[in-house]
């Protein structure tokens, strides 16, 4: 899940939305979403769902099976 990773830091980065924004919005601890960005865990697919529509984009984006 290295793709979803480094995707995942980069629309927090260019949204400029921090951890903590980005914890609250959707719902789990600022600790999960740094251990997503560093590939150490990799989220449900209720958060993955979350993180997409958060960010405008599709789940398929952030894992990696669109460009």
């Amino acid at each position: 899940m290295k793709i979803f990773s480094e995707r995942l830091k980069e629309l927090r980065q260019e949204n400029n939305i921090s951890l903590k924004a980005l914890s609250k919005a959707i719902g789990v601890s600022d600790i999960a979403i740094s251990r997503w960005e560093n590939g150490l865990r990799t989220p449900n697919i209720e958060y993955l769902l979350a993180i997409a529509k958060f960010f405008g984009v599709s789940s398929d984006y952030l894992i990696g099976l669109e460009d």
